[in-house]
């Protein structure tokens, strides 16, 4: 009888436990690689493709004052002519109730003071302290002076607020609202007064359609939308 001992049974290695570490290791990757994925995707198709000339690749066109300003003034100027108050029932309006110029008016952009359309046919006199010319008018009461800018400077912001309908929010800022001011100012000059250029009134009749700011309802600087010299 054989006394030979049996070969020692190996004890069996233990099963790795399901969802161990290495298995929520891939899952990991796999919901990192899902998210990467859809980043990607959402990109895509949140991508615009423009053509070169495309305004949102350029930005919208820069303001043209110049192009304003020819467009506009005449604008302005039938609009002056339309609405125009006689120069002489002004003044007696204003000299009764220096309140009354809001009647024919609108308020200027500075809120001092009422823009108003005016007419009137009068004698240029001679510059005053103002350095503008006094235009004697028949009906205006005395210690009311009227002055008309002939140029070659043309001040102020008449000929764009008189209308009432042009304000700082029609501009992206107030570099354009002034410029446009400016523009019609512009074509004023070259319109209207520049063939004038060189020529001495002093005495003579001119007919006036133009706009005052009643800042001070007793001097009035009138800018003229339309002038014609009596010959």
């Amino acid at each position: 009888m054989s006394t030979a001992t049996p070969p020692a049974t190996q004890p069996a290695q233990p099963r790795a436990a399901r969802g161990g570490p290495s298995s929520r290791g891939r899952r990991g990757r796999l919901v990192a690689g899902l998210v990467v994925l859809a980043v990607v995707l959402a990109a895509a198709l949140s991508t615009k493709v423009v053509a070169n000339d495309s305004e949102v690749l350029v930005g919208p066109a820069a303001f043209d004052a110049a192009a304003y300003g020819q467009e506009e003034f005449p604008e302005v100027q039938a609009f002056v002519q339309e609405k125009a108050v006689d120069a002489a029932e002004l003044a007696t309006a204003l000299q009764a109730d220096p309140g009354a110029a809001t009647q024919y008016g609108v308020a200027s952009s500075s809120g001092i003071g009422a823009v108003v359309p005016v007419e009137f046919t009068g004698t240029v006199g001679a510059p005053d302290q103002t350095g503008l010319p006094v235009v004697t008018v028949p009906g205006v009461p005395e210690g009311y002076l009227v002055h008309v800018q002939l140029g070659p400077a043309i001040n102020g912001t008449d000929l764009r607020d008189v209308t009432g309908e042009v304000s700082l929010n029609d501009f992206e800022n107030q570099i354009q609202y002034q410029d446009a001011g400016a523009a019609l100012n512009d074509q004023l000059k070259e319109q209207v007064l520049a063939p004038l250029a060189g020529q001495d009134l002093t005495g003579r009749s001119i007919t006036v359609t133009g706009v005052v700011t009643l800042i001070n309802p007793q001097s009035w600087n009138v800018t003229p939308a339309t002038l014609e010299v009596a010959q």
